[in-house]
């Protein structure tokens, strides 16, 4: 007995984009369905090698095309893991995969070629089935289970289930094929589609050919014979040779492995020959896979040992940083049953990963020195991820600061320089790395802070991503010059500015002191400030206290954090504060003077970023100052 349930909403958007959108492309619903069928196979293998006891004796592993011209139908069949009733659901009728919200969110963003790119990434291939049938039919049956279950549907927003029959355990996908791609029925486009998708499918792709029965000459006859023929050549491209693979070839793998609809941005092949011995397929993707930021993204390459598939995500090959490469990586040293538990203290894993982690750095420096545009291509999608390794990998600090980009105030709105581009650039007698940290580069070329360095001509990184603040902590300095927030600290000054503001301290110390009794329990210390030109008052935070750009990322977040008193910074030479200064010499118990050293502190607030202490209060100050401009 069957039931008639409802798509999930998200998938039937899912079906309405794919069956809808303008991708012209339709010959990868093949590649989707046989890649899905030889993952289903994996897995049992796999089983099997955990618990020898069973399947000992399977070793006929194949996917198998039927097409029927009479029916109008294409059935993809496997003999792999199968599936139970609910499993079927939760694979065919809803997406419980995380950042599903936020996913399908991108996905109206987008126009259709781009979401269907979206779909691929999100590893619903399935769904591409409607592209080319008007109802699919999916009869399975899971292993160790004596039931099969039926799912059906003609992507109108329902779907029927039920039990079914099959013989054996494995998955039959049945496209009821649209009348105008009845093509998918001939012999021929079946042949070149594997051909050109799934040649290097580990598992045969198997087809009933007919041909003309040869007589005992070997001259065809009238007679007929069916035999199965394996459609594809299963030599792993990994094991090939690079002169031998093509770049479409390249492109069409890592297709298969990622189920993109695009080509990788880079191709990353070798063999490691020697004491240990392994080979790798590696690429760098053109898009940010959308659910890359959530904890549940599984990461690594999926790893082979002797031509089986052992792992599909090993995550101890890849350092976290690099989780954005996709590929396959394959040993013969390992042992077949090996567990994530052996691998976290396997001498070789180490090995391989030292290994593939510089060859994916070398890459990506080749790419930033060989094809710049392209690589500013990847740092927009990547740069974000791959900069936490200055934080995570201390051995590749230098390597990963190499390929750093950002922007500064020497270059072009929206262009970028490198650090070692900024060193060759700096003043004489420069000993640091100016950085600012903002949301934006017109909020950072807008900042007081910014204002004394800019007229001297020294030029000033400006960082934009919300880690930017932990990253250039762990990294500290490069090639020798240490990294200088404009926001902390005090400037570096030569000799005789330091005589000069010593000698200005010296002159103005009762204003100066007479402002930090006045705000002694909102400020660490009151001084003359070296970076304000334009301004009349910053705050400054210690070395080691937290920018303001992070603090306020903390605040939206809800997190706690302890706030440093921060020292609040004169600029002698502003007008405002020379006639502050006169009213103070005039009548020091005058009592605007209070009032305008509190305005003083509220304006360093908003400057830095923050509010007022008193938005009231503030605003009755500002409207009254005004009244009095205006009488």
């Amino acid at each position: 007995m069957s039931q008639t349930m409802e798509f999930k909403t998200e998938v039937s958007k899912l079906l309405d984009i794919v069956i809808h959108s303008l991708y012209s492309n339709k010959d990868i619903f093949l590649r989707e369905l046989i890649s899905n069928a030889s993952d289903a196979v994996d897995k049992i293998r796999y089983e099997g090698l955990l618990d020898q006891s069973k399947y000992e004796n399977d070793t006929d592993w194949k996917i198998k095309l039927t097409p029927n011209k009479s029916a109008g139908t294409l059935t993809v069949s496997d003999n792999g893991i199968g599936m139970n009733y609910d499993e079927v659901i939760n694979t065919l009728g809803t997406i419980a995969n995380s950042g599903t919200k936020e996913f399908m969110k991108m996905l109206e963003e987008k126009n259709a070629k781009d979401a269907v790119e979206l779909i691929g990434q999100f590893g619903v291939g399935f769904y591409s089935a409607f592209m080319v049938a008007d109802k699919v039919t999916v009869i399975t049956r899971k292993a160790g289970q004596e039931k099969g279950v039926k799912w059906e549907s003609q992507a109108a927003g329902t779907f029927e289930i039920g039990e079914a029959v099959r013989a054996n355990r494995g998955t039959d996908i049945i496209l009821h094929l649209k009348e105008d791609d009845k093509k998918y029925l001939d012999e021929w486009t079946l042949r070149d589609l594997v051909s050109k998708y799934s040649d290097y499918i580990e598992h045969p792709v198997v087809m009933d050919i007919e041909r003309p029965k040869k007589d005992e000459e070997g001259k065809p006859s009238e007679e007929k014979e069916i035999k199965e023929e394996v459609l594809n050549s299963r030599k792993a491209i990994w094991l090939r040779n690079k002169s031998e693979i093509t770049e479409e070839e390249y492109n069409d793998f890592y297709k298969h492995i990622t189920h993109d609809y695009s080509d990788p941005l880079k191709t990353i092949h070798f063999k490691v020959e020697g004491t240990h011995e392994f080979a790798g397929l590696l690429y760098i993707p053109k898009m940010k896979p959308f659910d890359i930021i959530y904890k549940e993204y599984k990461s690594g390459p999926t790893l082979y040992v002797k031509r089986v598939q052992i792992m599909e995500h090993c995550e101890e090959l890849f350092p976290p940083y690099l989780r954005f490469v996709k590929g396959v990586v394959e040993s013969n040293d390992l042992p077949l049953n090996i567990s994530r538990e052996i691998l976290q203290n396997n001498k070789l894993i180490e090995v391989m990963r030292k290994n593939i982690t510089k060859r994916v750095l070398d890459a990506l420096s080749d790419m930033k020195n060989k094809k710049y545009d392209l690589y500013v291509s990847f740092y927009k999608e990547f740069g974000r991820i791959l900069k936490e390794g200055l934080h995570f990998e201390y051995d590749k600090k230098e390597n990963i600061a190499d390929l750093v980009l950002a922007e500064s105030t020497a270059t072009e709105d929206g262009k970028y320089t490198t650090f070692a581009e900024y060193i060759s650039r700096m003043k004489e007698g420069q000993n640091d790395i100016y950085y600012i940290l903002s949301a934006s580069r017109a909020e950072a070329m807008a900042s007081p802070y910014m204002e004394g360095l800019t007229n001297k001509g020294y030029e000033v990184l400006i960082l934009t991503d919300d880690i930017d603040d932990i990253v250039i902590s762990a990294l500290n300095e490069y090639k020798g010059k240490q990294f200088k927030s404009v926001v902390k600290g005090d400037m570096n000054l030569t000799d005789e500015e330091k005589a000069a503001k010593e000698k200005k301290t010296e002159e103005l110390s009762s204003i100066l002191g007479f402002i930090k009794e006045q705000l002694k329990d909102k400020v660490a210390d009151v001084r003359l400030s070296s970076r304000l030109t334009d301004s009349p008052v910053c705050l400054v935070r210690g070395e080691t206290d937290f920018d303001p750009h992070i603090e306020q990322i903390m605040k939206a977040m809800g997190q706690s954090y302890m706030a440093a008193k921060r020292t609040m910074e004169i600029n002698a030479e502003h007008p405002l504060f020379i006639k502050l200064n006169e009213v103070f010499n005039a009548d020091k118990e005058n009592p605007v003077l209070k009032e305008y050293v509190d305005l003083l502190y509220d304006e360093a607030l908003i400057l830095e970023g923050a509010k007022p202490v008193d938005a009231g209060l503030f605003a009755k100050r500002v409207a009254s100052l005004m009244i009095k401009g205006l009488e």
